[in-house]
């Protein structure tokens, strides 16, 4: 999930780690607040940065990149099979 902060620095870096460690299905999609009492969006992500993380994790390895702003874990499962 993206938005609480995190620079794009930390996005790729951490898509270096998960592929070093044979991470091959990679999903990311927009945090959402659920409640007051949850933490609170940091910024909302253009959908540009989302095709722009789809297209670095595939060059960086992953077989499979779903990212959005409503991707989450399950987005598309069967395609990845």
């Amino acid at each position: 999930m993206v938005g609480l902060g995190e620079t794009d620095e930390q996005v790729f870096k951490i898509m270096d780690d998960l592929v070093e460690h044979g991470c091959d299905v990679l999903t990311i999609g927009q945090y959402l607040q659920p409640t007051r009492m949850h933490l609170a969006v940091d910024s909302y992500v253009h959908p540009d940065k989302f095709a722009e993380y789809k297209e670095v994790g595939l060059t960086k390895g992953f077989d499979f990149v779903e990212s959005g702003p409503l991707v989450r874990s399950s987005y598309h499962a069967e395609r990845h099979l």
